[in-house]
C-alpha cells in the first residue's frame, strides 16, 4: 500500500502543469469530461504498464544501490523539469477518424511517451518491488491530476496561483530526491563525503532552478 500511496502522490505532483494535464484542459473544451477521463485512464494504464516493466527490468541488470541513486537523482531532475513548465505543441488540434475516447486516448498515449510522469513511473517501479500498486497508484494519480486540470480549465483556473502549485510540486520532488541520494550514499561513503556530494548537487540544483526561471522570464517590451 505504501507503493500505491507514494506513486499516487508523486504522479499527481508531477502532472501539475504538465503537457498531458494541459491536453486534458484543451480536450475538455471539445468533449465531455467523462470521455476525456476514460481516455486518460486507458492511455495511462497502457503507457505506465510499459514504464513499470522497464523499471523492473532495470533492477535485474544494474546493482540495486546504483539504481537507487539514479532514481533519487531523477526526482531532482523532475523537480527542475516541473519549474521549467510545459506547453502544448498542437497535440490538441489533431483530428482523427476515431471516436472521442480513442482520439483523446491516442493523443495522451503519445504525449506521455518520454514525459516526466512516465519517467517518474519508471523510477517508482525501481524504488518499490510492488509492480501492481505502482501501476495503480500512477494511473489513479494521473486521472486525479487531469480531473483537477479539467476543473481548473473549466471553472476556477483564473482564481488559483499556478506558480504556487508548480513550486510546491518542484520542492517536494527535489526534497524526495535529496533524501534518496543521502540514503543511497550513506552506507558507501564517509559522512563528510556524503555531505560534499549533496552540497555539490544542491549547488547544481539551485543554479539549474535559477537558469530555468530566468530563461522563462519574457523579455521586456520595447518602449514605444
Amino acid at each position: 500500500m505504501t507503493a500505491f500511496i507514494a506513486s499516487l502522490i508523486f504522479v499527481v505532483l508531477a502532472e501539475m502543469g504538465d503537457k498531458t494535464q494541459l491536453l486534458a484542459m484543451a480536450f475538455a473544451a471539445r468533449y465531455s469530461a467523462r470521455q476525456v477521463l476514460w481516455a486518460v485512464f486507458l492511455a495511462t494504464l497502457a503507457n505506465h504498464a510499459l514504464a513499470v516493466l522497464a523499471g523492473r527490468f532495470l533492477t535485474t541488470v544494474i546493482p540495486t544501490d546504483i539504481i537507487s541513486l539514479m532514481a533519487a537523482t531523477s526526482f531532482i531532475i523532475f523537480g527542475l523539469w516541473t519549474l521549467r513548465g510545459d506547453k502544448l505543441e498542437g497535440e490538441d488540434k489533431k483530428e482523427t477518424r476515431f471516436g472521442p475516447v480513442l482520439t483523446v486516448g491516442i493523443a495522451f498515449f503519445l504525449a506521455e511517451m518520454g514525459d516526466k510522469t512516465q519517467l517518474a513511473t519508471v523510477s517508482l517501479a525501481v524504488k518499490y518491488s510492488d509492480m501492481f500498486h505502482v501501476l495503480m497508484g500512477t494511473t489513479v494519480g494521473m486521472v486525479l491530476a487531469d480531473a483537477f486540470g479539467i476543473i481548473l480549465g473549466v471553472v476556477v483556473r483564473k482564481h488559483l496561483p499556478d506558480k504556487a502549485i508548480k513550486w510546491m510540486s518542484a520542492v517536494v520532488f527535489i526534497l524526495f530526491g535529496f533524501a534518496g541520494v543521502y540514503q543511497a550514499l550513506f552506507s558507501r561513503l564517509a559522512p563528510g563525503d556524503v555531505l560534499a556530494v549533496i552540497s555539490l548537487m544542491g549547488a547544481g540544483t539551485v543554479y539549474g532552478a535559477y537558469y530555468l526561471l530566468r530563461k522563462n522570464v519574457p523579455p521586456p517590451k520595447a518602449s514605444e
